[in-house]
């Protein structure tokens, strides 16, 4: 293992194990988020996740389905470690990575059910930070893809009535719907995320479905962490731990 890269606990879960490199781009709680807000129903017979970098969304997709995960990642360096991550927790039978570009994937690849996608949130020249190393700026920054191309891509692999989920910023959030609906992605459900009770949006969940009729959800806020900083009931339940109140 180098001595860049670190193996933790998946949150709480103990009998699941991530192996992370300190200069590379980690999971967050936007990717727990994502994990738990996708519908997973039986009529599912394969996920597959653009932009797995270390596979995080993959493994916990497991503990929620039985059902076969792909992990379509771009980044060498990111793939070898995604594929490490499911030989250390014995997930080969259920998660296949793929190192490709997730256009040229879609070409040929057959159609799935559900597509979910934690993407890099900042156009090119936003908000750039020239001192980051390549790894995070293709993480964050629509590089190598953008929001369109993620979409579009999505569209041509669901299945009709097939789910695609997303997670990224409120300020995205009409941009995302007028992509789905450019692609026949109809918005069908979205939930804001909040720090705190008394702050502003800083995540927004959005599934749609393929070919999907209108009417759209607006799910219950999410508050992610209570007054004192500490995180909520809510998150961590999502985090796999037990939540025993007096």
């Amino acid at each position: 293992m180098s001595n860049k890269e670190v193996t933790n606990y998946l949150l709480a879960h103990k009998n699941l194990k991530i192996i992370q490199r300190k200069d590379m781009f980690n999971f967050s709680l936007d990717t727990v988020l994502l994990a738990n807000f996708v519908t997973l129903n039986k009529d599912i017979k394969e996920i597959v996740d653009f932009g797995t970098n270390n596979a995080a969304i993959p493994l916990l997709l497991t503990k929620r389905c039985d059902k076969p995960i792909t992990g379509v990642e771009i980044q060498e360096e990111a793939a070898t470690i995604a594929l490490k991550n499911v030989e250390l927790n014995n997930l080969e039978d259920r998660i296949n990575i793929v190192h490709k570009d997730i256009k040229d994937f879609v070409k040929q690849y057959h159609k799935v059910q559900v597509v979910v996608c934690n993407p890099p949130f900042f156009k090119v020249g936003e908000r750039s930070n020239l001192n980051e190393n390549e790894f995070l700026t293709i993480a964050r920054h629509e590089v190598k893809i953008d929001l369109e191309g993620i979409i579009c891509s999505a569209a041509k692999i669901l299945d009709n009535k097939g789910r695609f989920a997303i997670v990224h910023r409120p300020e995205r959030m009409i941009d995302i719907i007028n992509y789905m609906q450019k692609y026949d992605i109809e918005p069908k459900r979205v939930r804001f995320v909040y720090p705190k009770f008394d702050r502003p949006s800083h995540v927004l969940l959005m599934e749609g479905i393929y070919k999907g009729k209108p009417g759209l959800k607006i799910e219950a806020p999410l508050y992610a962490h209570n007054d004192d900083g500490s995180y909520s009931d809510e998150v961590k339940k999502m985090f796999g731990e037990n939540i025993d109140h007096e």
